[in-house]
Formats: C-alpha cells, sequence, structure tokens
C-alpha cells in the first residue's frame, strides 16, 4: 500500500473529485481527514471510506477560512505522524453556461480569486507543520513521486 502509514487531508472532500482521491488515498493505507462546508456529505464520504475498511475523519471548514484551516492542520498534525498528503479540492464557484462576452468582470475572476485563495490557505497551513526541508521542495503542481513524504498540495511554482 503506497499510503500505509501516512495522514492525508482533502480540502472539498465531500465533491466529486474530493471524495474519489480519498477514497483513493484510503484505499492506499492513509488515514484521511475530510473537510468540507457541508457536513451530511462529508459524513457519507467518511461512511464509505470506513465501509471499505479505511479510517476517515471529518471536520467542518470553510478553505478561504486562514484561521480555522491553520488550526485543522496544526489539530491533524498534531494527532499523528505529521501531514503527509494534503490535498485541495474545493469548489471555485465557477460561472458557467454564460458566454465569455456577456459575463461581468466579477464572475470571470471570482473563480480565480477563490482558487488562489484556497491553493495558498491549504498548502500554507500544511507546509507549515512540515520540517523546512520538506516544505522547499514540495511546491509543485503534481505529486512529488518521492516515496516519502507523498505531497500532493497545487501550489503556484513561481515565474518560470
Amino acid at each position: 500500500m503506497l499510503l500505509a502509514g501516512k495522514t492525508a487531508i482533502v480540502h472539498g472532500g465531500s465533491g466529486a473529485v474530493g471524495a474519489a482521491v480519498a477514497r483513493g488515498f484510503a484505499r492506499e493505507g492513509a488515514v484521511v481527514h475530510l473537510t468540507g462546508r457541508t457536513v451530511p456529505r462529508l459524513e457519507d464520504v467518511a461512511r464509505r471510506i470506513r465501509d471499505d475498511g479505511g479510517t476517515a475523519h471529518v471536520a467542518e471548514l470553510d478553505a478561504t477560512d486562514r484561521d480555522a484551516v491553520e488550526r485543522h492542520a496544526d489539530m491533524v498534525a498534531a494527532q499523528g505522524l505529521g501531514i503527509d498528503v494534503c490535498f485541495n479540492a474545493t469548489s471555485n464557484d465557477d460561472v458557467q453556461g454564460i458566454p465569455l462576452l456577456d459575463m461581468a468582470l466579477a464572475d470571470v475572476l471570482r473563480p480565480v480569486t477563490k482558487a488562489m485563495t484556497t491553493t495558498l490557505t491549504t498548502a500554507t497551513a500544511a507546509a507549515r507543520t512540515w520540517s523546512e526541508w520538506e516544505a522547499e521542495s514540495s511546491w509543485s503542481w503534481e505529486a512529488d513521486a518521492r516515496p516519502s513524504p507523498t505531497w500532493a498540495v497545487p501550489t503556484w511554482p513561481g515565474p518560470p
């Protein structure tokens, strides 16, 4: 099992992508911490993980609330041996079905701002629990191929 003994946080864990990622992490042996704004849907995902033999925890959390995300990361890190995987699958509130020429600027900017906010908030909260070397070496758009720790933190890698 690729993630046996690892701890994973999946922000946006009740959506289609977050739930699938969380179940995959659990199938590979990770203890999964699901966060989101809709507890009943998070509990359903957690129940499915537990029914399949995994371990899942649920926390109501708005990923745009930096203080809440940091408190949650600290709590998760303190429960085990830290945070090995942090995945952001939160919704970005995209506007669909309106031609770009008819969209208001606010409708274009809202998902961009939310995506950057939640990415920065969730990634930095997890990174604060890592060693200096881990935090500096893990900033990429895809999961790192190192056997341990495994990071799945989509973040801005900086200018080319």
